[in-house]
């Protein structure tokens, strides 16, 4: 009797006792505020569970699965056209000859007029006096007198002049210069010859 007195009695209190731990609102708020138990995710904070950090086939930033590298399609350059030429060898363009060409030498023949004086002394005037040589390349080739003093004895001292310095032989081609001996019995006329002369070489050369 006595034993289920206790028992009974014990019973109403645990059961009061029960009412009021549920009735009191610290117990429910510390029952709320208990965190929920979480996995423990080996690999860190940030990332899945199951999912290492830095393993193949992981984006590191959000986790996400990427594809790998040999699933990338290679792409391979296009076949194109080569213009790299063989090593050791070289082109080279076919010279073509110097073209030669086939003119007709110009002719150096030249005609020169000298500058007419008067054949005179100083005491008598005998006429005019012009020479004209022919020169080819550097040489006097021929002298002609185009005047010369004419009438009386003018003609024969004007003979001899002509006679001694013109034609292809004369003084004037063998001595290729003005300095040429005087006629006797002409030395106005020679004079004048060779003044002429001197003035158509001038204009030459």
């Amino acid at each position: 009797m006595r034993r289920a007195l206790l028992a009974i009695t014990g019973l109403a209190a645990s059961t009061t006792a029960l009412v009021v731990f549920k009735g009191s609102p610290g117990t429910n708020q510390v029952a709320q505020n208990l965190p929920t138990a979480q996995p423990v995710n080996p690999s860190g904070p940030g990332t899945e569970p199951g999912v290492a950090a830095g393993a193949p086939g992981t984006d590191p930033a959000g986790g996400t699965p990427t594809p790998s590298e040999s699933a990338k399609p290679s792409t391979s350059p296009k076949p194109g056209k080569t213009t790299a030429r063989p090593s050791g060898t070289r082109t080279t363009k076919a010279t073509s000859a110097p073209r030669t060409t086939t003119k007709a030498p110009q002719s150096t023949t030249r005609r020169i007029t000298g500058t007419g004086f008067d054949a005179e002394d100083s005491s008598e005037k005998y006429g005019y006096v012009q020479v004209q040589i022919v020169v080819s390349g550097n040489r006097i080739v021929e002298a002609v007198a185009l005047s010369l003093p004419s009438g009386g004895e003018s003609d024969i001292h004007s003979g001899d002049v002509r006679g001694s310095y013109d034609g292809s032989g004369g003084q004037v081609v063998q001595k290729q210069n003005a300095n040429l001996n005087t006629v006797s019995g002409a030395t106005a006329t020679s004079d004048a010859y060779k003044k002429s002369l001197r003035s158509a070489i001038e204009q030459a050369f």
